[in-house]
C-alpha cells in the first residue's frame, strides 16, 4: 500500500467508529505545506449528510486521530478540514520499508499488449512519429515495474493502399523486372531491386500522382488488391520493401532507446480476415450496403454520429478497420492479452471507438479492455505540427541529429566536457540530447500539445532533461567522494535515518511519494507524473544539499543517515529517469 493508502486506513478507522463512512477518511497531501503534511477533508462531505456542524464533527475525529501513535499532530482549519502532521519516527521507519520495494504493485498482474509504433513501410520515421515511441515506451516500462506482463508491438503499415502505391509505379519505372509477369511464380531474386533511397524517394511521387491522376489511382488501387490477393511477384516485392524499411526502422528506434517484442504488421492480420469475415457473417453482424459490406456499431444512446465498420468495399478490398480488427482476432489468439493498449494520436479517436465496439459485438475483447490513449501533437512555434522551415516534415533522425547538435553546444559551453576525450563527449552529446527531447515530451499530459522549443530543452537548468541527468551526476559524484575519502565506504547502507533538519523531513516526504505516484501513473497512463516526480525530487534534494552538510558533517551518525539519503535519492531518481526512457552519463 501506498503511503496515503496507509493513512486513509487509520484516518478512516476513526470515521467509521464515529458510525461513518470509512471511505470519507481518505488522506492527501496537504494543499498547505506550511500548515500540515496530509489533510482528510471527509468531515465536510459527512457533516452534510448527517446534518450537523462539520467542525463538531471533525473535532470528534480529532479525537481518536489524537491516540494515533503514528500522528503527530492533529489540527482543524475553516469549517473541518482535518490536518495531519506524522512524527519523525515514523517517518524514518516508512521510509526504511519503502526503500525495499521498487514502488507499487498492481493487485492484477495483467497480460497487455501494448501498440505504441505504428511506422508505415517505404516512408523514413518523421517527427509524427516521436510521441508514440516515447510515450509508449514509458509506458511499457511503468507497466512492467507494476507487475504486468507487457507485449509491445510496432504493429508496421504494410499491408496498405501505399504497397500498392510502391508497386505500381515501380512497374512504370522498370516493368521489365519478373516481378511484374503475371505468370511468374518464383523463385525470385533475393536481391532487392530498389534500395530504400529509391524506396524513400518513390513513395511521395506514387503519393502526389495518384491524388491528381484517377489512372494511376486505379493502377495502386489494382495493386493493392493483388497484392492482398496473393500475386507472387508482388509478394515477393512487399517482402523486399518491409525487409529494407525495417532494418532502417530499427535503427531510428534505437537511437531513441525504443525497443519492441513483435514486429508485425498490417499483414500478419491478413490470413485472420476471410474466417474472421465469414463468422461475423454467421452471428449476423454483417450486411450488404452499395455492394461494401459493413458492421454497424452505432447505437440508440450516441450523441453523436458513429458510422458504420467498412470490412469489405464494394471493391473487394479492406482498409484500416478490417485490419486493426483482425490484428485483435491475433492477438487473442497467439497471446491471450487481458487489454491492449493502442498508444495513437488522438485524432484517431473515432477509428478506435469503432473498432473497439465492433471487437465486443464480436465477443472478441470488451471495450473496457480495450483502450486507445490518445497523444497531442508536438508543435512549432506557431502553434501547428511542428514543420521544417521549408515547410515539410523534418525526419526523426534528423531532429535526433539536430538535438544532438545542440546538446554538444551546451556541454563545451557549460565546460562539462572538461577532461572527456571525443569519444566521450559525442556519447554525453547523444544522451543528453535523446533526454531533452523525451522529457520535453513526456513533461506534458500525454493528451496535451506542446511546442518544440530546443534551446529551452536543452538548457541545465529548469525543468528538463539534462537538468535532471545533471543532479543525478552531481549525487553520485558526491557519493564517489564519499566513497574515496573513507568515510562512509557502505554510503550509509543500513544506517540509521534521523531527521535533524526541515529539508530532510521535506526530502523523506517526497521520497515516500514515489509509490502513490507510480499508481496513479499506471492508472492514468500519464508518464507526465513521474516526469514531475522527478523534477520536485531534484529540487528537494538541492534544498536539503544546499542546507545539510554531508561529506563534511562532523556527527557520524547524522552524516551516515545523510549519505543512506543520497543513495536512496539516487536510486529513486534513477528508477524514475529509467521509467522515462532516459540514460544518465557516467560523467558531466
Amino acid at each position: 500500500m501506498t503511503l496515503l493508502q496507509d493513512l486513509s486506513a487509520i484516518v478512516g478507522a476513526a470515521f467509521a467508529r464515529e458510525d461513518i463512512d470509512a471511505g470519507l477518511g481518505e488522506v492527501r497531501v496537504s494543499d498547505r505545506p506550511d500548515l500540515a503534511q496530509f489533510q482528510c477533508n471527509g468531515a465536510l462531505g459527512a457533516a452534510k449528510a448527517l446534518k450537523t456542524n462539520p467542525r463538531a464533527l471533525a473535532e470528534k475525529i480529532a479525537v481518536h486521530l489524537r491516540a494515533e501513535p503514528v500522528i503527530a499532530e492533529v489540527t482543524i482549519a475553516g469549517p473541518g478540514f482535518l490536518n495531519l502532521t506524522l512524527t519523525d519516527d515514523y517517518l524514518v521507519e516508512r521510509l526504511g520499508r519503502a526503500v525495499d520495494s521498487t514502488g507499487w504493485q498492481s493487485e492484477t498482474s495483467e497480460t497487455i499488449v501494448l501498440d505504441y509504433g505504428g511506422p508505415n513501410v517505404a516512408k523514413p520515421l518523421h517527427v509524427g512519429h516521436l510521441r508514440a515511441a516515447i510515450i509508449g515506451e514509458s509506458l511499457k516500462r511503468i507497466l512492467r515495474l507494476t507487475g504486468a506482463k507487457v507485449i509491445g508491438d510496432v504493429h508496421l503499415g504494410d499491408w496498405g493502399l501505399q504497397m500498392g502505391q510502391l508497386i505500381s509505379e515501380l512497374a512504370l519505372r522498370a516493368p521489365e523486372l519478373i516481378y511484374f509477369d503475371p505468370d511468374a511464380a518464383g523463385p525470385f531474386p533475393e536481391d532487392p531491386p530498389v534500395s530504400l533511397k529509391d524506396l524513400e524517394d518513390m513513395y511521395p511521387v506514387a503519393s502526389a500522382a495518384c491524388k491528381a491522376d484517377p489512372e494511376r489511382r486505379e493502377l495502386a488501387r489494382k495493386a493493392t488488391f493483388d497484392l492482398q490477393e496473393g500475386r507472387a511477384g508482388y509478394r515477393a516485392l512487399w517482402h523486399h520493401f518491409v525487409t529494407l524499411s525495417k532494418a532502417a526502422i530499427k535503427d531510428d528506434y534505437d537511437a531513441l532507446g525504443v525497443s519492441f517484442d513483435l514486429w508485425k504488421g498490417e499483414a500478419d492480420a491478413d490470413p485472420f480476415i476471410a474466417p474472421m469475415v465469414e463468422a461475423l457473417e454467421q452471428k449476423g453482424l454483417v450486411e450488404e450496403s452499395d455492394g461494401a459490406r459493413i458492421i454497424r456499431v452505432e447505437r440508440d444512446d450516441d450523441r453523436k454520429t458513429v458510422p458504420p465498420i467498412m470490412l469489405i468495399t464494394s471493391e473487394g478490398s479492406v482498409g484500416y478497420h478490417t485490419t486493426d480488427l483482425a490484428t485483435i482476432v491475433d492477438r487473442m489468439e497467439s497471446q491471450n492479452p487481458d487489454r491492449i493498449l493502442y498508444v495513437v494520436d488522438q485524432r484517431q479517436a473515432l477509428h478506435f471507438e469503432q473498432v473497439f465496439r465492433a471487437s465486443a459485438m464480436a465477443g472478441y475483447l470488451g471495450e473496457d479492455r480495450l483502450e486507445h490513449l490518445g497523444f497531442g501533437t508536438m508543435n512549432g512555434k506557431d502553434g501547428k505540427p511542428f514543420k521544417t522551415r521549408e515547410g515539410g516534415v523534418l525526419k526523426l533522425q534528423d531532429m535526433v541529429a539536430m538535438v544532438e547538435t545542440r546538446a554538444h553546444e551546451r556541454l563545451v559551453e557549460s565546460g562539462m566536457t572538461k577532461g572527456l576525450d571525443a569519444s566521450e563527449i559525442a556519447k554525453v552529446a547523444r544522451q543528453v540530447g535523446v533526454a531533452a527531447l523525451k522529457f520535453a515530451d513526456l513533461s506534458n499530459p500525454r493528451t496535451s500539445d506542446y511546442i518544440f522549443d530546443l534551446d529551452r530543452f536543452t538548457s541545465f537548468e529548469g525543468k528538463t532533461g539534462p537538468y535532471l541527468q545533471y543532479a543525478c551526476v552531481r549525487i553520485q559524484s558526491i557519493l564517489n567522494r564519499l566513497q574515496e575519502g573513507g568515510k562512509d565506504t557502505d554510503l550509509g547502507q543500513g544506517a540509521a535515518l534521523v531527521i535533524t533538519k526541515d529539508e530532510e523531513r521535506d526530502l523523506i516526504l517526497c521520497l515516500m511519494s514515489f509509490s502513490e505516484v507510480i499508481k496513479n501513473a499506471y492508472e492514468k497512463r500519464m508518464p507526465h507524473l513521474l516526469a514531475e516526480h522527478a523534477f520536485t525530487l531534484a529540487q528537494t534534494f538541492s534544498r536539503f544539499y544546499a542546507a545539510c552538510r554531508v561529506t563534511d558533517e562532523g556527527d557520524d551518525k547524522v552524516r551516515a543517515s545523510r549519505t543512506r539519503l543520497l543513495t536512496i535519492v539516487r536510486e529513486q531518481l534513477g528508477l524514475v529517469l529509467d521509467l522515462l526512457g532516459i540514460e544518465i552519463p557516467d560523467r558531466m
